[in-house]
């Protein structure tokens, strides 16, 4: 990755080795486990990679379909998030869609709760959804 430089009136360019090369997991907390299982896995099909004891506790993992992020789905230690406005997000991930309407579509149908159903933003369109466990994750357009 190249950086620019410059001192005075002399500028140089050098290749910055790139050292961090994406996200991989993020952790999600969640009131229980084995709804969020299925929420995760059975309404919005990503795949369960890791369900295991973990010490006294329980390791779930499940992975987008596109394979790129897990998601630890850990126990909540402390209150539900929450913000003010419902329009908002509680959760600091946001997902995509190939195609945001029919997927808001497809996921309501499936009983997928829209806090805010698609909106076109001055910064693009996105929308709302809830887990059972409280957290609101933005949903926008792939690419956007």
């Amino acid at each position: 990755m190249p950086h620019v430089t410059c001192q005075a009136r002399l500028c140089v360019l050098k290749e910055v080795p790139v050292v961090i090369g994406g996200v991989s997991t993020v952790v999600v907390e969640v009131e229980d486990q084995e709804r969020a299982k299925r929420f995760w896995n059975e309404t919005l099909g990503f795949e369960v990679v890791q369900d295991a004891a973990y010490g006294e506790e329980r390791w779930l993992e499940v992975r987008t379909p596109d394979k790129a992020v897990a998601l630890v789905l850990d126990l909540r230690k402390g209150p539900r998030p929450t913000a003010q406005d419902l329009s908002l997000p509680t959760a600091n991930v946001s997902f995509y869609a190939d195609d945001l309407q029919q997927t808001h579509a497809e996921l309501t149908a499936r009983g997928v709760k829209f806090p805010q159903p698609p909106i076109q933003q001055p910064f693009g369109w996105w929308s709302i959804f809830e887990d059972p466990d409280g957290n609101r994750f933005a949903l926008v357009p792939h690419g956007q």
